[in-house]
C-alpha cells in the first residue's frame, strides 16, 4: 500500500485531503507543522509521497522541499499553496517540487495528480525508447533505468528524480531535438505548460553534475533557437 504524508496546518483542509486520499486505498498520515513533517520524513519507514503545504507556521514548505532534495531524497512532492502568482509556483518547482496545486482545488484533480506522481515514480511515464530493464551506455555515461542510477566515467552521480527523468528521456532518443515545451509535457506533465523556463534551470543543474565541462557540454546539447538533444549515436565514439 502506498503511504502519503499530508503536511497541512489547516485542520479542515488536512482532514479533507486525508479523507479522499484514504478513500483511494492509500495509507495517509498527517503533520500540522514543518517540525512534525521533518520528523515523519526522517523515519525509516517513511512515506512514498508528500502533499506539502507551502505556508506552515514554523518551517516553510519550500525549505522542507529544499532540504529533501539537498539530501538526495527523490520522494515525490505535491505542493499546495494559497498563492496563485506565477513566481511562487516557479520557485516551488525550482526547489524540487514535482507538482503544484493552488487552493482552492478540486478533489478529483488532487487525486489525479497524486496518481500521476505515483505512476511517474514507478516508471510508467518513462519514454518508450528507454527500456526499463536495459541500461544505456553512451560516450562514457551509464544510465540504469531499473536502478535509477547514473555513472559518468565510472563515477556515481546523484540526480534528483526530475533530473534523472530528463536525462533518461533525452538519452533514450539520441539525436532527437526537443523544445522546452515538449520536455515539459514529456517529463513534467501537461499541467506545467507555460513554465518552459524551469527546463533551463534543470538543464543547467544536470550539466553541472554530469558534464566534464558544463560550459561546453558533451551530453546535453543546446540546439540554438529550438531546444535540447542528446548527441547522435554516431558521435558516441
Amino acid at each position: 500500500m502506498k503511504r502519503i504524508l499530508v503536511v497541512e496546518d489547516d485542520p479542515e483542509i488536512g482532514g479533507l485531503v486525508e479523507l479522499h486520499l484514504s478513500d483511494e486505498g492509500w495509507e495517509v498520515t498527517r503533520a500540522a507543522t514543518g517540525a512534525e513533517a521533518v520528523r515523519a520524513l526522517a523515519e525509516g519507514d517513511g512515506p512514498d509521497l508528500v502533499v506539502l503545504d507551502r505556508l506552515l507556521p514554523d518551517l516553510d514548505g519550500l525549505e522542507i522541499c529544499r532540504r529533501l532534495r539537498a539530501a538526495g531524497n527523490t520522494l515525490p512532492v505535491l505542493m499546495l499553496t494559497a498563492r496563485a502568482d506565477e513566481l511562487d509556483r516557479v520557485v516551488g518547482l525550482e526547489v524540487g517540487a514535482d507538482d503544484y496545486l493552488t487552493k482552492p482545488f478540486s478533489v478529483p484533480e488532487l487525486v489525479a495528480r497524486v496518481r500521476a506522481l505515483f505512476r511517474r515514480a514507478d516508471g510508467f511515464g518513462r519514454a518508450p525508447a528507454a527500456d526499463a530493464e536495459q541500461p544505456l551506455e553512451a560516450a562514457g555515461i551509464h544510465i540504469d533505468p531499473a536502478k535509477r542510477t547514473v555513472r559518468v566515467a565510472g563515477r556515481a552521480v546523484e540526480l534528483t528524480a526530475r533530473e534523472f527523468e530528463l536525462l533518461l528521456h533525452l538519452a533514450g532518443h539520441p539525436g532527437r531535438v526537443y523544445t522546452r515545451s515538449q520536455l515539459l509535457d514529456s517529463v513534467w506533465g501537461y499541467t506545467h505548460q507555460g513554465y518552459e523556463h524551469t527546463v533551463n534551470s534543470h538543464i543547467n543543474r544536470l550539466r553541472a553534475k554530469i558534464e566534464p565541462d558544463p560550459a561546453n557540454p558533451r551530453y546535453v546539447l543546446t540546439v540554438w533557437g529550438v531546444g535540447y538533444k542528446f548527441p547522435d549515436r554516431e558521435a558516441w565514439g
